[in-house]
């Protein structure tokens, strides 16, 4: 008779799988009884079959990228498909500074290695270097302008080549910033000889081209690779040299973001090599220290790497450019693609993207031009490529949360709660992202289960998007929500926040006019126009028609206007709609956001579930809550 077949891998159902055989299979009696020997051997069996099937399901599932959970086997499943995951990276800052000397020099280097000290977050982080810089002595004075330095500790790793060995060049240090990564090929030890590139692919590559690879080892370590001779130049050959130098900087990453306040700490030397004392040397800082970022989490590696595989490092799909952005700017928390054939007007031939920092909202100028040039190598000829800025479409919500006043201590400590938990969903994976959406009954849900005291909650759902004025200037502004809006005939759908005209020394605000067809319940546009509110409370319009309202496209259209002055910090009008659908969605190039800073939350005793009535005429007369929009003109 065969063996039973079986699928489990639970101790105790092997163990019985294994009495059935016997019983089935043997003239053995005292199996079945625990105390036994024959019942410790069959134990001993189970325990084997137990352990030998753990360790077989852990080997299948660490040999494919999805189900492995061990980050050394996700990297090497990764590098299989040509994948390096992102290092660390060191923040950097920009920094200028003169050096005043004495000494009879043309010029003063700057060498290698920690340049100054700053200060981030109560903490002190080096800032560094990875190759020397020189600067021309005019009148004494050397100056040294634009200076990227980059937080961390700058280290030396030294290898000698010898073919007759198999060598690995593996660098003991973990949180590497491999983008500081400089290796060089010299003849003696000592000298640095000629400089060898880092190479992310095989493209462009022949047998003369100096280049090495890096691939991620255990500990987040790296080993560099050189070539074979037939991809990449082969080590010892053409008398390069056998002695490899690699410097690199170890860096804290995120964590030294935010730096802006430095002192000099590096080491100067003149043109015939002595060391020069700079004495007190002042440090302007151009760029606090920004874009710093952890080592690529495995979620990240699982996800990116078959995409990057996938474009073959070319750009032309929308995922192209995510998976390839991600990798040349991986400061990158989401991005959008639209090509120009879904503008409206098209405008073919042109691809916009909007990137989302990690830290922050904008990516500098600086930053967009370093993009646009790393996508150049990617890209399709005939396509031209646009960064444009982060437009956020921010989600209000005005909430009563109704609550068993029986069931609490504090109502401010309830309160506090339920705007933790709406903080906490604003950071879900919802969100966060281009196409995220706000889903209405999960914030029900949020609120719902923040305590057991609260009994209900009516929530309504606001759109905003901040208009950045350009004041003294007659501009035409447009703004898109990408969601329909809903349509009261008798206007106060679009309500702005406080600013002023040229003209006008009163604040003015922005409301709209449905334009009314015979359909009442199929508006679908309507007119724009400035208002403001006299010292007795009166409406007075300022300007009747200054723009349009596309109500089913979730479009917004006014101007010129020559805003010169804005209620709100920072030259912003504050723009706000009603959307049809309460499921917010982010459309193309908008990122959405929950705004709970600027959301309004009422709590509101529920007077039923207190016991403090039954038949519910208080609760209707005094605690009713509208679940519509309320009426007023303006912004609130």
């Amino acid at each position: 008779m065969p063996f039973t077949k079986y699928t489990n891998l639970d101790f105790d159902q092997i163990k019985t799988s294994i009495k059935d055989y016997l019983r089935a299979n043997s003239t053995f009696t005292d199996f079945d009884f625990e105390g036994s020997n024959f019942s410790v051997l069959i134990d001993t069996l189970a325990y084997n079959t137990y352990i030998t099937a753990f360790n077989s399901n852990m080997v299948v599932n660490e040999s494919f990228l999805d189900s492995a959970t061990l980050r050394e086997n996700v990297v090497s499943l990764a590098g299989n498909i040509g994948y390096v995951p992102r290092s660390r990276v060191a923040s950097t800052a920009q920094i200028s500074f003169d050096v005043t000397t004495t000494a009879n020099t043309p010029t003063l280097t700057l060498k290698a290695g920690i340049v100054c000290v700053g200060n981030a977050n109560d903490t002190t982080y080096t800032f560094a270097i990875s190759e020397d810089v020189t600067a021309n002595v005019v009148n004494n004075v050397a100056s040294f302008n634009n200076l990227n330095v980059y937080q961390g500790i700058f280290l030396t790793k030294q290898f000698r080549y010898d073919g007759s060995l198999d060598q690995r060049f593996v660098l003991n240090n973990s949180f590497i910033d491999t983008s500081t990564l400089k290796v060089y090929i010299g003849k003696s030890e000592g000298t640095l000889g000629l400089e060898y590139s880092l190479s992310e692919n095989i493209l462009n590559v022949d047998k003369n081209s100096r280049i090495f690879f890096v691939n991620e080892i255990q500990d987040e370590k790296y080993e560099l690779r050189f070539g074979d001779g037939l991809i990449g130049k082969k080590l010892g050959e053409d008398n390069d040299g056998s002695f490899i130098t690699a410097n690199y900087i170890i860096t804290d990453g995120r964590e030294g973001n935010g730096a802006s306040s430095f002192s000099f700490a590096g080491t100067l030397e003149s043109a015939s090599g002595n060391t020069e004392n700079p004495g007190t040397v002042t440090i302007v800082t151009n760029q606090s220290s920004i874009n710093g970022g952890d080592i690529e989490p495995i979620d990240s590696i699982k996800y990116y790497s078959p995409r990057l595989y996938s474009s073959q490092y070319r750009a032309v799909t929308s995922r192209d450019y995510e998976s390839i952005i991600k990798k040349i700017y991986p400061n990158t928390e989401s991005v959008s693609v639209v090509g120009g054939e879904q503008l409206d007007p098209p405008r073919f031939g042109t691809v916009l993207i909007s990137i989302k920092p990690k830290n922050g909202s904008f990516v500098s100028d600086f930053n967009k031009e370093q993009i646009l040039s790393k996508l150049k190598q990617y890209s399709v000829s005939g396509i031209s490529q646009k960064i444009t800025d982060l437009k956020i479409l921010y989600v209000e919500l005005d909430s009563s949360v109704y609550y068993d006043y029986s069931q609490i201590s504090s109502i401010d400590a309830l309160k506090t709660s339920v705007t933790d938990s709406l903080q906490k969903y604003s950071e879900s994976l919802d969100l966060n992202k281009f196409g995220g959406r706000i889903r209405y009954s999960k914030i029900q849900q949020v609120i719902d289960n923040t305590n057991t005291a609260i009994t209900s909650n009516i929530t309504k759902v606001t759109v905003r998007r901040d208009l950045k004025a350009v004041l003294n200037t007659p501009a035409l502004y447009e703004l898109c929500y990408g969601n329909r809006f809903h349509v009261e005939p008798q206007g106060k759908n679009i309500k702005s926040s406080g600013f002023k005209i040229l003209g006008e020394n009163s604040t003015v605000y922005l409301t709209d006019t449905p334009n009314i067809t015979s359909d009442q319940d199929d508006i679908k546009t309507g007119t724009i126009s400035v208002f403001k509110i006299d010292n007795n409370g009166n409406v007075l319009i300022v300007a009747k028609e200054v723009g349009t309202v596309d109500y089913d496209k979730g479009e917004i259209i006014f101007g010129p206007l020559n805003i010169i002055e804005t209620s709100v910090a920072g030259n912003v009008v504050e723009i706000q709609a009603f959307p049809e659908s309460n499921d917010v969605v982010g459309l193309r190039d908008l990122y959405v956001s929950l705004s709970v800073s600027k959301s309004t939350i009422n709590m509101v005793r529920d007077v039923i579930a207190s016991g403090d009535e039954i038949s519910g005429t208080r609760f209707v007369n005094d605690f009713y809550t509208s679940s519509y929009s309320n009426g007023s003109l303006i912004r609130k």
